[in-house]
């Protein structure tokens, strides 16, 4: 089938993905490739020592999995050398000046490259700070460097979260920071004077613990949270994204820009097949929690909604928005979520999770079902803060400052259910991505295949039937690897 005009756009193109190890990257490279075979060339940057381990990488973590698979059957015997021809290995990191590639190398790419899609990130909200930033912040400064050195970029598309608004209420808009804009009033955020800080820090902290890098992981991840509190955001992840965009539209005012955010995001609802997914999205900690009895509480607020949005519409939504502003000389937003159209209830989520785990009950080793014990519900989520609060997050920072080394982890993967728990009251304004979705859906062929229009999904059977069941399998899957009981 003809994919229509949005496929056409990336026809003959050579583009440049970072990040493409990620679950959206794959998710791109997978698509751009099924929809408009007769790409170029896609040029993707990995960390390796060398371009034969960066190959390595890209066989076994992105064109090895499973996503590929209607991809591999389309071209059958053919698939690999198809591969081969589409897809370059680049070993670097953008973290690096010129992503720490050669100088013979850097030119060639900046005279061929029509687009670049930065995913790079370090999504860790407990991120070391030098670490984060060096990604998320000065990562945009090499990238507006490159990009200004590429005759034939068309386009610069930048992946960020909704969730650099940090805790603030009432409609969000899509709208982009000032650049030094702080959340808390009256503070001036100095990105210059953060990344000299870092260095700072670093150089005293090595002189004072003769070289103890588990002390100076420490002190980085304290920092960063420090950091992040100081100015206004939760944690350290959202921080250095938010300074992340406010480089890129300063740095990158010349540029043709979007600037995707994107909500939590799911499993596929569709394409190129139901529930892909891979590692446990921050909202399936507590499907699985819910599945291992280990959820404490829900909220039953009906006024709280879920913002979900599935893997493969936001990487629909950035397809079209690249073909949208084609070599637009603007910076655009999207707010890539669901709940200003589709709004997803505590209340129902409850429900369904209910309906999910009654249908496919645990059993035990001899086929008897284990019966679920009931949740603590809250009908006010003031009630569940509080309680959460009281019991989970006074308890986590005890046990934190108590109890380091061999339960940081544990503390990173308790204090990630809690931050996700705590940020879902949350309405995101999405009016540039509902007057893109317009225009897309006067193409019957680009409205089918690059569908992002949240009122589609029917919340009921994408969780119960779709990806409930994709995030629990996965869990499973990962445990059994690991050989954790």
């Amino acid at each position: 089938m003809d994919a229509g005009i949005v496929a056409g756009r990336f026809r003959d193109k050579s583009i440049l993905i970072t990040g493409s190890t990620g679950f959206l990257g794959k998710m791109l490279v997978e698509k751009i490739l099924r929809i408009q075979p007769e790409v170029r060339k896609l040029y993707l940057l990995v960390r390796a020592p060398d371009a034969a381990a960066a190959e390595e990488r890209i066989l076994t973590e992105i064109v090895g999995k499973g996503l590929f698979d209607v991809l591999r059957e389309q071209h059958g015997e053919g698939f690999h050398s198809f591969i081969k021809e589409k897809i370059c290995p680049l070993a670097g990191d953008v973290m690096h000046e010129n992503f720490g590639l050669g100088r013979t190398e850097i030119l060639q790419l900046s005279q061929v490259v029509d687009i670049i899609v930065n995913g790079a990130a370090t999504t860790n909200f407990m991120e070391r700070y030098d670490v984060a930033l060096a990604t998320n912040t000065a990562g945009i400064m090499h990238l507006c460097q490159f990009a200004k050195q590429c005759d034939n970029l068309r386009m610069l598309l930048h992946v960020s979260t909704a969730y650099v608004s940090g805790e603030q209420a009432g409609l969000l808009l899509e709208k982009p920071f000032q650049f030094g804009e702080a959340l808390r009033q009256s503070y001036h955020l100095d990105i210059e004077a953060e990344l000299q800080l870092v260095d700072r820090m670093k150089s005293i902290h090595r002189m004072e613990s003769s070289g103890d890098n588990n002390l100076e992981k420490i002190a980085m991840k304290k920092l960063g949270i420090k950091r992040a509190k100081h100015f206004g955001w939760p944690n350290t992840y959202v921080l250095t994204k938010a300074m992340g965009e406010m480089l890129l539209q300063h740095l990158g005012r010349d540029l043709p820009v979007v600037i995707i955010r994107p909500s939590m995001i799911t499993s596929t609802l569709h394409d190129p097949m139901p529930g892909w997914i891979e590692g446990t999205r921050t909202v399936d900690a507590m499907f699985v929690a819910y599945n291992n009895q280990t959820l404490p509480c829900f909220i039953a607020d009906g006024n709280i909604i879920f913002d979900l949005i599935p893997g493969d519409m936001v990487v629909s939504a950035m397809m079209v928005a690249i073909n949208s502003h084609w070599n637009e000389q603007a910076q655009v937003i999207y707010h890539v979520t669901s709940a200003h159209q589709n709004p997803l209830p505590c209340s129902l989520m409850e429900i369904f999770m209910y309906n999910y785990f009654h249908k496919n009950p645990r059993t035990t080793k001899d086929g008897k079902v284990i019966t679920n014990k009931a949740v603590l519900l809250f009908k006010k989520f003031s009630y569940f803060q509080a309680y959460m609060f009281l019991r989970y997050k006074v308890p986590l920072e005890m046990m934190h400052a108590l109890l380091r080394g061999s339960y940081s982890k544990k503390y990173n993967n308790l204090n990630r259910g809690y931050n996700f728990l705590m940020t879902v009251a949350k309405l995101f304004d999405d009016t540039n991505l509902r007057k893109l979705w317009k225009a897309t859906a006067m193409d019957k062929n680009d409205a089918s295949v690059f569908n992002f229009d949240p009122k589609c999904i029917n919340w009921s059977s994408y969780l119960v039937n779709t990806h409930i069941p994709a995030a629990i399998k996965y869990a499973n899957e990962s445990k059994e690897k690991t050989g954790s009981a």
